[in-house]
């Protein structure tokens, strides 16, 4: 199976790399530290660097319908989880998710 690689947005806990550690899993706060990062920031750093986007936050597709992709969004739509219910969701969709992220359209 292909790999993918995600940056995790700052709105999800960059502990669910440590729930996931078969996947290639960037925090934001690994992308630059000390500063708050906006959304067209993390957009560019996932385009230039082959990363796809996890994320709650619905401006990234606002984002995408105006720069297409990639990078693709995974955009979860669920309420309160803790990181290990995210985690157990992303690991039973892990086919699906490559699957999305690996094709063209």
């Amino acid at each position: 199976m292909h790999e993918i690689k995600l940056i995790v947005d700052e709105n999800i806990s960059w502990r669910l790399k440590k729930h996931l550690k078969d996947w290639q899993i960037l925090p934001v706060v690994q992308i630059l530290t000390n500063q708050r990062i906006n959304d067209h920031a993390i957009w560019k750093f996932a385009k230039a660097n082959n990363y796809h986007i996890l994320t709650f936050d619905e401006d990234f597709t606002d984002i995408q319908n105006l720069q297409g992709y990639p990078p693709k969004i995974i955009w979860l739509r669920f309420g309160n989880s803790s990181t290990a219910e995210i985690a157990l969701r992303l690991t039973d969709l892990k086919i699906e998710i490559t699957d999305f992220c690996l094709t063209k359209n």
